[in-house]
C-alpha cells in the first residue's frame, strides 16, 4: 500500500493508494473522528475492513474461475489445432479409428 515516491524537489515522500499522503489520510482519520464520534468509530472501522475483506474474498474466487474457465478453453483449443494439423497431414486424428478392421 506505501509506495515511496521520489517529488519533484528530490525529497522522499511516502504515498497511499491513489496519492493520498500521510497528511491527507491524518485529516480524513480526523474528520471521521469528528463526525461519527471516538465511541463509534472503532466499531465502525472493524466493520469497514470486515467487508472489505469480504469483497477480496469474493473477488478471488471469480478470478479462480475465470483462470479455471481459460485454461479449460486452451486445453480445448489445442486439442482441436491437434485435430487439425492431422487432419492437414492426411492422417486419422489420434484417438480416432478408421474404420477398417
Amino acid at each position: 500500500l506505501l509506495l515511496r515516491v521520489l517529488d519533484t524537489d528530490g525529497k522522499n515522500r511516502e504515498k497511499i493508494m491513489f496519492g493520498i499522503g500521510i497528511p491527507e489520510l491524518i485529516v480524513i482519520l480526523l474528520i471521521a473522528f469528528v463526525v461519527v464520534g471516538p465511541d463509534k468509530l472503532p466499531k465502525m472501522a472493524r466493520t469497514l475492513g470486515k467487508g472489505l475483506y469480504e469483497i477480496r474474498r469474493a473477488t478471488e474466487g471469480v478470478r479462480e474461475e475465470i483462470e479455471k474457465e481459460g485454461e479449460r478453453i486452451d486445453s480445448e483449443l489445442e486439442e482441436a489445432s491437434q485435430y487439425l494439423k492431422e487432419e492437414e497431414k492426411g492422417g486419422t486424428p489420434a484417438g480416432e479409428k478408421t474404420g477398417q478392421p
